[in-house]
């Protein structure tokens, strides 16, 4: 897989800028990815250096649209820290 079709987008929420003073970012990423490949893909992109990676799986939620009920997508969340530089998401 090629660097831009692992991380899909940043996730930006109270949580993860908090994290941010701490150096860490948080991406989704592709459902196939494994943390060698988003560390790859987070260096090559940004150009920084990637201490430690932490992955979670985020299950679908069921959802309701009047009689018609289904599911929000799968996802995959990382935490990324970096041991130098720093990434401009705004």
């Amino acid at each position: 897989m090629e660097a831009r079709d692992i991380i899909k987008r940043p996730v930006i929420t109270e949580r993860s800028a908090d994290l941010m003073a701490e150096n860490k970012y948080t991406f989704d990423v592709d459902v196939r990815a494994n943390k060698t490949q988003v560390k790859h893909a987070i260096e090559e992109i940004f150009d920084v250096k990637v201490e430690k990676v932490n992955i979670m799986n985020v299950k679908p939620k069921k959802k309701r649209m009047g009689r018609y009920e289904g599911y929000t997508n799968r996802r995959r969340k990382a935490i990324v820290k970096l041991s130098e530089g720093s990434i401009e998401l705004f």
